[in-house]
């Protein structure tokens, strides 16, 4: 494999680990769709995350101001999805430090802990295991920018866009492979089931 992956040699690992499903699934927001991701089942084992995350950090090294800034640069993921990427780019590209934000409740505002929040100045790279809706990284961003700090760029392992996910504008943005996956609002239900095969399974996003 080489340095950085071609998107079918990371869509080869997604499927060998079981991450990525086909089939008919059914998202909380509604939405049917025909591919069902779970990032964190292929970063569950060592050599796989350690792969991947060096992946995306060659990615983003090739942009300079990026990889100027390294030694200073903050880690920030919502959780708890964006743990493993975050703690192996921090590694990878030997990054100041790793923090995130959590809900405190179910569908709860995204909040920092205690003694662990941006800095005024600071400069973030947002990472997560995949942006589909956008809806935790847009608000994760807002958050950072709050307590004066900087988003610097974005890094995902997978980009899986759906018709409602949001532009980062001219944030660098930086991932490892696009995810072309088919969606049908719930009204369009019965076509989605003729399109997609199989009885439709929830899932969670």
């Amino acid at each position: 494999m080489q340095l950085v992956p071609t998107q079918s040699e990371v869509l080869g690992l997604l499927r060998k680990t079981g991450a990525l499903r086909t089939g008919h699934f059914v998202y909380p927001t509604g939405l049917h769709s025909d591919m069902y991701l779970q990032v964190p089942i292929a970063m569950r084992h060592y050599q796989d995350a350690k792969l991947l995350s060096r992946a995306l950090r060659r990615k983003g090294r090739a942009h300079s101001d990026l990889r100027a800034m390294s030694p200073n640069l903050s880690i920030v993921a919502p959780a708890t999805g964006g743990f493993p990427v975050a703690f192996g780019v921090c590694e990878a590209l030997q990054a100041k430090q790793v923090y995130w934000a959590e809900s405190n409740e179910p569908g709860g505002p995204l909040t920092f802990r205690p003694h662990l929040h941006p800095q005024p100045g600071e400069k973030v790279l947002l990472v997560d295991d995949i942006l589909r809706t956008g809806k935790k990284l847009t608000e994760l961003r807002k958050l950072i920018e709050s307590y004066g700090a900087t988003v610097v760029a974005l890094a995902v392992i997978v980009y899986q866009p759906n018709p409602e996910t949001p532009s980062f504008g001219d944030l660098p943005f930086y991932y490892l492979v696009e995810l072309d996956a088919m969606y049908y609002a719930d009204a369009d239900a019965a076509e989605a089931s003729q399109r997609i095969q199989g009885e439709p399974e929830k899932v969670w996003i």
